[in-house]
């Protein structure tokens, strides 16, 4: 008599429709994991271009912030993407008949 665990019973079929499961269930996790970096990272950036206009320019708000004038930069570019996007989306779901919405 033989001792089988759950694995060796499951069909070579099973076990890799399990496996990729689990790939799919990662991949998932991950997907998820950089949308929130993404929106954390366009936060940050509003609120750096928000910081750039209170210190009232770029230098001001590198030394206020105490980040890299390059890192600034980066941030101001990505408010701007973000800002560009909005707007973009915003038109894409305006009324096509602009006349009978005004």
């Amino acid at each position: 008599m033989s001792v089988q665990n759950s694995d060796k019973a499951l069909s070579r079929k099973q076990r890799l429709q399990e496996k990729q499961r689990r790939q799919l269930a990662v991949v998932d996790t991950v997907d998820k994991a950089e949308n929130k970096v993404r929106k954390a990272e366009v936060e940050l950036a509003m609120a750096v271009a928000e910081a750039v206009q209170v210190f009232g320019g770029l230098q001001a708000a590198s030394e206020g912030l105490d980040m890299p004038a390059q890192t600034v930069q980066r941030f101001l570019g990505m408010a701007q993407d973000e800002a560009a996007a909005t707007v973009a989306t915003a038109d894409a779901v305006e009324p096509v008949d602009r006349a009978s919405a005004e």
